[in-house]
């Protein structure tokens, strides 16, 4: 058993969901999960939850924030027969044509984190999405006549951060949105062998001035359920 998981592999469907929020995690379970999921961890309030969505087995774990928070629980999740992670989480729109509750599709993420370069010895890597699930994504979406936005994110260390320009340089290299966890993923889906893929809602756009425009709680419990509706099928796909 990990350290952080308290469950079994029989715990987890072999495709998990992962919010960074254990309050979004339950209310993923109750909102999109067929009524017989099953709280499946407890430890340390990181709440995680097995169902069933459209007949087919899916769990929900939420991972906290941050490269280092997450690298725990993917880890642990792949040390339970996980084969599938889809990442459901917020970020802050770089890109101007982004409005408030648009979801993004990370089909790439640039690393603005040492945890990187610890999990890769020092040697570079360009962590990139599963390429079937981001069709997948696309084609789900397209026939939702959901808007889907994909391209490049960054992912970063820190939350505050004071480095003069650092927004408006990421901007200017064609990312769409800055997060924390999708780099983290994605890398350590690559070394171990497993699918990933991670959208993202838009919480708040961050100005050309640097300055940020925060999203309403009404606003982004809307962009989640959209983005919610195609991450799930995505993931049983």
């Amino acid at each position: 058993m990990p350290v952080h998981l308290r469950g079994t592999s029989d715990d987890y469907a072999r495709t998990v969901l992962v919010p960074g929020d254990p309050r979004r995690a339950r209310t993923i379970a109750e909102t999109f999960f067929e009524a017989d999921f099953r709280c499946v961890n407890e430890e340390r309030g990181m709440l995680g939850y097995t169902g069933t969505f459209e007949g087919k087995p899916i769990s929900v774990q939420s991972v906290g924030m941050g490269g280092a928070s997450a690298a725990i629980y993917y880890e642990e999740l792949i040390q339970l027969g996980v084969k599938r992670i889809v990442r459901v989480g917020t970020a802050g729109g770089l890109d101007p044509s982004l409005k408030m509750g648009d979801t993004v599709l990370a089909v790439a993420s640039t690393p603005d984190d040492p945890v990187i370069q610890r999990l890769l010895n020092g040697e570079e890597h360009a962590p990139t999405a599963t390429w079937s699930l981001l069709m997948a994504a696309v084609r789900i979406a397209e026939e939702a006549g959901v808007s889907l936005y994909p391209g490049p994110v960054v992912s970063r260390a820190l939350f505050y951060d004071e480095r003069p320009g650092i927004m408006e340089r990421w901007r200017d290299r064609g990312h769409l949105a800055v997060e924390m966890e999708v780099s983290t993923l994605y890398t350590i889906a690559a070394l171990r062998k497993v699918e990933a893929v991670a959208m993202a809602t838009i919480s708040d756009l961050i100005l050309g001035t640097g300055d940020t425009v925060r999203i309403s709680d009404e606003e982004l419990a809307a962009g989640v359920r959209t983005m919610m509706q195609i991450a799930c099928r995505v993931a049983v796909s």
